[in-house]
């Protein structure tokens, strides 16, 4: 198993428990995993988890992404895009061209990557990834409910919607789930320290929707 991440945290709320299932079998590229440029001020998002400076934000985050994959027994690797917080984001051919070696050097026998809800970030992810879709037939493709952002009203009816008038088979996939491995995302969640923080912070989304059952579509061109 490929999972596609758009930021340090997002693939393991989302499919925390899918993961754990892969367990010693499963791999999660972080797209958004590159550092500020250097004396850059930080971002609002960025004081409310914690930080003090930008300079110290993605080795921390970074770190909590390793936390986490250790303890569901997965690798990870880390592309050097920054996010569109820190300026101008990387186009969609750009990271589809990164995302496309690592399926080509893995074989995996299935990706999942994000429905792209909300997010700008999470929407560019989705458009590279649906983009290589039709290139590798031989690997089943799920888009998973990005956490968090599932919870808007209408967002996964109108964005599955809008990916079927595109003229991709969209069909609501399933889940096996095991209260060990419901523990293992829990236990894995808890190292996102610093993201936990924020989605505390008045106004924020919260996170107890990452703990609600998982859910993915199957994707076909």
């Amino acid at each position: 198993m490929l999972a596609v991440s758009p930021h340090c945290d997002d693939a393991v709320l989302a499919c925390g428990e899918r993961l754990s299932l892969q367990a010693n079998d499963a791999l999660v590229v972080t797209v958004f995993a590159g550092n500020p440029p250097p004396g850059a001020p930080l971002t609002s998002w960025d004081r409310d988890c914690g930080f003090r400076t930008s300079g110290e934000v993605m080795p921390r985050r970074r770190e909590e992404d390793r936390c986490a994959f250790a303890r569901l027994g997965v690798r990870g690797a880390w592309l050097p895009f920054r996010d569109r917080q820190y300026g101008e984001p990387p186009s969609a051919r750009e990271i589809a061209v990164a995302l496309g070696a690592y399926v080509v050097r893995e074989r995996p026998g299935q990706v999942c990557f994000p429905l792209g809800l909300f997010h700008s970030d999470h929407a560019l992810v989705s458009e590279a990834a649906l983009s290589l879709v039709a290139l590798h037939p031989e690997t089943a493709w799920y888009a998973y409910e990005d956490a968090l952002y599932r919870s808007l009203e209408d967002a996964v009816e109108e964005r599955v919607d809008a990916l079927r008038r595109r003229g991709f088979v969209v069909r609501a996939g399933t889940q096996t789930t095991a209260p060990a491995s419901l523990k293992r995302k829990r236990a894995a969640m808890a190292c996102y320290r610093s993201q936990l923080r924020g989605l505390r912070t008045p106004q924020r989304l919260g996170h107890r929707d990452a703990l609600a059952p998982e859910a993915y579509w199957s994707v076909k061109a």
